[in-house]
């Protein structure tokens, strides 16, 4: 116990490591994806293609991938960023692309029937997605979107790739340094806290929003 007790301190700030990108990855995240699936379902055919391209080669390619280029890749050409900076920059880019999918789809299982209402009403194509189409849209992807962070907060382990000391690095080195196994297993307790607020949260929205029964 008192083993445990003295991993606590760096644990925890492995841990804070581990929210704040999460953190920054969901603010930013949540929102661009609903703008890239605006803009997948586009009329405009070169920013329909575009989109496709652009979700094709991020839902295509490793996220640990993507975070070696960002860092090390634009090093190499001259562009230098601290390793957050392209931690942040990498899961944003690819948990939109994830995101977008799962917003396009949940617009396109809107009925039709309710644009050609609010057509009928005066809205605005502008009114009608933000009042008619998202609202519902939201409602109706929130079960993938719950997924999608559950697997954000797995997936932040990625950064230690770049040298980040978020909780499993720390976990990793306290194992190493102490030989003992026991650094994982709390490491593995506070992921399960983690994600098991996250479960409560969503269960709690789709409980609130579940107002069709």
């Amino acid at each position: 116990m008192e083993y445990i007790l003295s991993l606590l301190p760096t644990m925890l700030g492995g841990t804070v490591v581990t929210l704040k990108l999460f953190a920054f990855t969901l603010v930013m995240a949540l929102p661009i994806g609903v703008v890239f699936a605006i803009a997948r379902l586009s009329s405009l055919r070169f920013l329909n293609y575009f989109m496709q391209f652009y979700i094709w080669v991020f839902r295509g390619t490793p996220l640990l991938l993507q975070l070696l280029f960002i860092y090390y890749g634009l090093g190499i050409v001259g562009i230098k960023i601290d390793r957050f900076t392209a931690a942040v920059l990498s899961f944003v880019l690819n948990y939109s692309a994830y995101l977008a999918e799962i917003y396009r789809a949940g617009i396109q299982s809107i009925d039709r029937g309710q644009s050609e209402a609010a057509d009928v009403l005066g809205l605005t194509r502008f009114q009608t997605m933000t009042r008619i189409i998202l609202p519902q849209m939201f409602k109706r992807v929130l079960p993938p979107i719950s997924n999608e962070v559950i697997n954000l907060i797995k997936d932040t382990a990625l950064v230690y790739a770049i040298g980040m000391s978020e909780l499993l690095r720390v976990a990793k080195t306290a194992s190493v340094r102490d030989f003992s196994f026991i650094p994982f297993f709390t490491a593995a307790l506070f992921y399960l806290l983690m994600i098991g607020l996250v479960q409560q949260f969503f269960k709690w929205l789709e409980a609130k929003y579940d107002y069709y029964r």
